[in-house]
């Protein structure tokens, strides 16, 4: 399971490296104290090409895989970045994936071109607070009147709707009794996210403040007929094509940020001297941070492995969602021992190691828990009955 990456692929990774240089951890370290959006750092990031990197050529896009877009979120995330940087820019490179497989010529055309110039900014409405990782009984409702769709509902969890334009939106346009199975009523919507009729309230949380999470309320919100995207009553079925994708970008992000913290873990260990001597030189140092490594570097093979056969056009569910699982638990135990090696400095801000453990924490358990994943293995590659 070796990773040989191309020269290609290789210049990305510098080039992005070289991207983010120009923000340190000092400037996330700012960005997780005063909450402002990083909009500076997108706007480097799509000057350079990078929002449209694996969006087609045709419409602006650098027509590249996967693979690509996970080597380009892991250099921002080992940056120091973490993920506020890798959360500022990921609807963009996968989110807006079901636009692309299933939009008309005249809608690709329309919509993707501006998100990737930053010109216009997406948000991701999917969660509800009723419903949580059972999509496919949401209740937000779009009821068509003529040319037009009214939408009313409540969506959670709602990242950069903030500082957003549009929405990628997924809402019930037949009650669950009226179709053969729940999915079947669900449609997709790239609208504008109308302020007169949207009203966003920003959720306090634990890490990753510079990106916003909210609610996000509908009221009588009018989308047209044409922003729908593909048929009426398959918008579940197109969510489930980005769901790989972004298992595996996940993955990598989360592997460059168990990096970054055993970077910092092994410095301060190289440089913190205890009764006459660093403290790297004691085993109860040495172990956990070595064995944090190798778990990162066996989460980076699964991630790539899985981005390998995703860009091949092969089935990689199973190696995605493994991929997100064991780059979950290996970043969450990389930045907990990073904070542990620190010791009571760990605790403090400037040492840049707690925000790692806090941010790390978001994507060990969205948008899928490390115990619903177990369960996916469990019945699609052991056999085993289903358990929920």
């Amino acid at each position: 399971m070796s990773i040989d990456f191309t020269e290609e692929q290789l210049q990305i990774r510098d080039t992005v490296e070289r991207v983010c240089a120009d923000f340190g951890d000092e400037y996330w370290l700012a960005r997780d104290d005063d909450g402002v959006f990083p909009e500076d750092f997108c706007r480097a990031i799509a000057n350079q090409g990078f929002m449209g990197i694996a969006m087609p050529e045709e419409y602006g896009g650098a027509g590249l895989g996967i693979t690509e877009a996970a080597m380009m979120m892991q250099a921002i995330s080992q940056s120091g970045a973490g993920n506020g940087g890798v959360s500022s820019v990921s609807i963009t490179v996968f989110g807006l994936n079901p636009v692309v497989r299933y939009g008309t010529e005249e809608q690709k055309r329309r919509m993707l071109p501006p998100v990737m110039r930053r010109e216009d900014i997406a948000c991701f409405g999917v969660t509800e607070p009723n419903t949580g990782l059972d999509t496919t009984r949401l209740k937000t409702r779009a009821v068509r009147k003529g040319d037009r769709y009214i939408v009313n509902g409540q969506k959670i969890w709602t990242s950069t709707a903030q500082v957003a334009n549009k929405i990628l939106l997924i809402a019930r346009t037949a009650d669950e009794s009226e179709t053969e199975r729940p999915m079947d009523g669900l449609s997709l919507f790239f609208a504008d996210l109308d302020r007169d009729h949207v009203e966003i309230q920003r959720i306090p949380k634990m890490g990753r403040k510079c990106v916003d999470s909210n609610s996000v309320f509908f009221d009588n919100l009018e989308i047209p007929v044409e922003n729908r995207i593909g048929e009426e009553g398959k918008g579940f079925r197109y969510l489930l094509d980005g769901i790989n994708p972004e298992r595996i970008l996940i993955a990598a992000g989360l592997v460059g940020l168990g990096r970054a913290a055993i970077k910092r873990a092994t410095d301060y260990a190289n440089e913190r001297v205890v009764f006459g001597r660093p403290i790297g030189m004691n085993q109860a140092i040495q172990h956990p941070l070595a064995e944090s490594w190798a778990e990162l570097e066996a989460a980076n093979l699964m991630a790539f492995r899985a981005a390998q056969l995703y860009d091949r056009g092969e089935d990689a569910g199973a190696m995605a969602n493994a991929a997100k699982y064991l780059a979950g638990e290996a970043a969450f135990k990389a930045c907990t021992n990073a904070v542990m090696t620190h010791g009571g400095m760990g605790y403090a801000k400037e040492y840049h190691v707690e925000r790692y453990l806090r941010e790390c924490l978001i994507h060990r358990i969205a948008p899928i828990t490390p115990h619903l994943i177990l369960c996916y293995i469990a019945e699609r590659v052991l056999g085993l009955p289903k358990s929920y």
